[in-house]
């Protein structure tokens, strides 16, 4: 979908991407330490916490925190090589709306399916432009080169990082966070309706119209239904802070 009008300059990279890597920077030397799965800023005002939900910018927010360099070197590089692209064809707004609402998708569900854990990380944000750029590919699949192998690379991607994600949930490693799988699959069921919706579709057809509906739809019910449901359940307990409790959206 790029062609030679498209090129590459720091204004396609978006300001989520410097201000997670200024983020890591600064937390790292707070903590005075730098791993792959630390540091863990677990104090942060951005992180989500169930206990917090009525402080509705964790929401969002947790997006900019990480819990290691590997975490962060995963979401920066999906940003820059899913994200970027498609911010040139389809513009900033269109990407902008995509990733934030892989975002919110992540906490909602994370806080209704995972409820019991802290959240940090961006990869509600990452899994939907993948996502995204699956419907993208699907929407304008006869002017897209190679359309099979881009939807196959990643689907590989968020096959292997999300499988690691269930093992690391549920496997019990005495040190470092477990990481909350929810964000992954909400945030990529986000990127695909949202996609859909916004993104330019270059081949106008009937069932692409019915296709915009169903997913609004989706959308719609999906992320009403959590809405609702934080706003109806009490208010968890304050929790110790410990690693147990912390999940990483990727």
């Amino acid at each position: 979908m790029l062609d030679g009008k498209h090129s590459l300059t720091f204004e396609h990279l978006s300001p989520f991407f410097f201000l997670q890597l200024i983020c890591f920077v600064y937390f790292a030397a707070v903590a005075g330490e730098v791993g792959h799965s630390s540091p863990v800023p677990i104090d942060s005002v951005f992180i989500y916490r169930p206990d917090k939900r009525e402080e509705i910018w964790r929401f969002f927010l947790y997006m900019v925190l990480h819990a290691g360099w590997l975490h962060l070197i995963f979401n920066l590089l999906v940003q820059l090589l899913v994200g970027v692209p498609l911010e040139m064809v389809h513009g900033s707004l269109r990407i902008g709306t995509v990733y934030m609402a892989g975002v919110f998708a992540g906490s909602l569900a994370t806080s209704v399916v995972d409820p019991n854990v802290f959240l940090v990380g961006a990869s509600g944000g990452v899994y939907a432009l993948l996502a995204a750029h699956i419907a993208n590919v699907l929407m304008n699949y006869k002017q897209m080169e190679f359309g099979f192998v881009r939807i196959l690379g990643a689907i590989v991607i968020a096959s292997v990082d999300v499988g690691f994600a269930v093992y690391a949930r549920y496997a019990n490693h005495p040190h470092g966070p477990s990481v909350s799988y929810v964000a992954h699959f909400a945030g990529a069921l986000a990127g695909l309706t949202i996609g859909f919706i916004v993104l330019k579709n270059f081949e106008q057809r009937l069932r692409d119209q019915i296709t915009w509906w169903i997913a609004l739809c989706v959308y719609m019910a999906c992320t009403t239904f959590a809405i609702i449901y934080n706003l109806l359940r009490p208010n968890t307990s304050a929790f110790d802070f410990s690693d147990d409790l912390l999940g990483t959206a990727g």
